[in-house]
């Protein structure tokens, strides 16, 4: 059974999907969608982990929607951290 949901993806570009959840009282995943087998090196060092999905769950996605990108002028950029953009941390004496 399907238990839809809206998503809003944000690459290549914005987009409107549908995407389906995990059940939330799967017996086999508990509602994570999947079951994660991590593994290690031959020194017994993490070295990764695999991901098997559950048949509760559908990675599938439907495309709804395209968003429009923000223009230039409206996206918001991080402060420089040396104050070169008119930002400082000293105070005004």
């Amino acid at each position: 059974m399907l238990r839809l949901r809206l998503q809003i993806v944000h690459w290549p570009r914005p987009l409107l999907v549908l995407a389906d959840t995990p059940h939330p009282r799967c017996p086999d995943c508990q509602g994570d969608g999947g079951i994660e087998y991590p593994y290690g090196d031959e020194n017994g060092d993490y070295a990764g982990s695999h991901w098997d999905p559950c048949p509760c769950w559908t990675e599938q996605r439907w495309p709804l929607l395209p968003l429009p990108r923000r223009p230039r002028w409206l996206r918001r950029t991080a402060p420089d951290p040396w104050g070169r953009n008119g930002y400082s941390d000293e105070p005004p004496f």
